[in-house]
């Protein structure tokens, strides 16, 4: 089974550093306010994911999940969590490093989505 979501080397490093300071984490990518669909990081249960959340995975031992209208927009997409510079306007931790979390995606092959269950 393909993973929905995977991380750079650099994602995974700012995880590993916000892990130190604020204990495990969640990741939610929603449509909505703030930066729309930039992924945000929250400290483990700070976020209240709803009924119609997906989990796509875990990426550094951080569940990564996205709200269910946006997941029916992007399941035929492998998601990757990279980090790229400047200030976003969410609520997500990473923000005051002058960093935030980017989502890069690629359609997934028919021979990948033939082994998903979508």
């Amino acid at each position: 089974m393909p993973d929905r979501i995977l991380a750079t080397e650099a994602a995974i490093e700012l995880i590993e550093k916000l892990k130190l300071q604020y204990g495990n984490l969640m990741f939610h990518q929603s449509g909505g306010c703030c930066d729309g669909s930039q992924p945000m990081c929250f400290a483990e249960g700070e976020f209240k994911t709803g009924q119609t959340d997906v989990c796509l995975g875990e990426v550094a031992g951080c569940k990564f999940y996205m709200a269910g209208d946006q997941f029916e927009y992007w399941k035929h997409t492998q998601l990757t969590l990279d980090v790229i510079p400047g200030r976003g306007s969410s609520f997500s931790l990473e923000i005051p490093l002058g960093v935030r979390f980017h989502i890069r995606s690629r359609i997934f092959s028919d021979e990948e989505l033939a082994r998903l269950d979508i």
